[in-house]
């Protein structure tokens, strides 16, 4: 039997990887002899988490257009012309049966060398309003899976099919450990506690509306898991010398996102398409708090979907100083409204997503083969 080849393109964020390794292993796991190579962008954090996951990873000089700064565009025109040239170079070599695209700045260049040279291709979309690069890729793709209904308004119907967006498969484990979570973070598991993330490179306004609402979190019984992301994280710890013995755990990073989830009453988070389809997954209760820095504002439109579900609350960013810690507060303890936007945040989670991904990777392959 012949040895499948697989690309997957993309990266930028952990909203891209994750979801990209996650097809990955469940590939490997449905045929063990897979060959898999990533495609990623230079100098992005794929280039570390791919490796850790066990897989090759190809990366690509690709830099995003500057909107603010029009001339800045000169080099990245120069980085797209690289990139289609060694994304070619990488397809002609590794011969893939297909490329998978998860968004990301790579995904571009890979997948419209790929379908140039003929390899069928298979796109990601995981958001609500769909992006530039996949709009284009779409016209010469052979399957589009996408999180939301209604996607139709972007891309051809036919060429459409619901999955949802693949989750870490270790979050649902540690759910029923409230106890044991609370104590990881050196918590009370009595004590109503919220969770703030604001993804792995952290976001300004979440944190400096928690740093600003500290007085708050220390005159309630509320306590604190604090996830800064990496640019946040020295100025967090200053805030914080000024409130000794308050229940806060603050880091740049959570290794345990298992035990986070699990120790959390209400998360407040940025409205990314993986950490939505996290929160659906585990019913969690959350104060979204969408990114005003993304292409078409993409992250209102995420949020938007769960709180016309009455799924989710949202606070805009430029609201958030003001008013997001004293919603947050108000809201966990609120036992009858928790209860509610857990049902309906539950009821819209789509379950086993990278394996219906994989079914229609294989769908393909098997198509072109016969």
């Amino acid at each position: 039997m012949k040895q499948y080849k697989v690309i997957i393109s993309g990266g930028g964020t952990g909203g891209h990887i994750f979801p990209a390794i996650s097809i990955a292993n469940a590939l490997k796991a449905r045929i063990p002899d897979v060959d898999i190579l990533f495609v990623g962008a230079k100098d992005r954090m794929e280039m570390d988490k791919v490796p850790a996951a066990g897989y090759p990873i190809v990366g690509l000089p690709v830099k995003g257009f500057d909107r603010a700064h029009l001339l800045n565009n000169v080099q990245v025109v120069n980085c797209l012309l690289k990139s289609l040239r060694l994304a070619k170079k990488t397809v002609r070599d590794f011969r893939p049966d297909i490329a998978v695209g998860v968004g990301g700045y790579a995904s571009g260049p890979t997948l419209w060398m790929a379908s140039s040279l003929g390899v069928p291709t298979l796109i990601q979309e995981q958001n609500s309003y769909a992006g530039v690069t996949n709009k284009l890729l779409a016209k010469r793709a052979n399957r589009i899976c996408v999180a939301y209904e209604g996607m139709e308004r972007f891309f051809p119907k036919e060429k459409l099919v619901v999955t949802g967006n693949p989750v870490r498969k270790d979050l649902e484990s540690a759910l029923g450990k409230r106890e044991e979570a609370a104590r990881f973070f050196g918590l009370d598991p009595q004590k109503r506690t919220v969770l703030v993330v604001g993804g792995s490179l952290g976001a300004r306004t979440i944190n400096q509306s928690i740093q600003g609402g500290l007085d708050q979190f220390f005159r309630s019984d509320v306590q604190l898991i604090w996830q800064t992301g990496r640019y946040y994280h020295e100025e967090a710890t200053r805030h914080l010398k000024a409130y000794r013995g308050m229940p806060v755990w603050c880091s740049d990073f959570i290794a345990r996102m298992d035990y986070a989830y699990a120790a959390a009453d209400l998360v407040i988070s940025r409205a990314g398409a993986s950490s939505i389809s996290e929160l659906c997954i585990l019913r969690k209760p959350v104060v979204l708090v969408p990114s005003p820095n993304v292409a078409e504002d993409h992250q209102t439109k995420n949020a938007m979907a769960l709180v016309d579900q009455g799924a989710a609350v949202m606070v805009p960013d430029r609201e958030a100083p003001a008013h997001l810690v004293d919603t947050a507060l108000e809201l966990v303890h609120q036992d009858d409204r928790l209860a509610v936007l857990s049902e309906h945040i539950g009821k819209m989670a789509h379950v086993d997503s990278a394996e219906r991904i994989v079914d229609e990777i294989l769908r393909i392959i098997r198509a072109e083969e016969a």
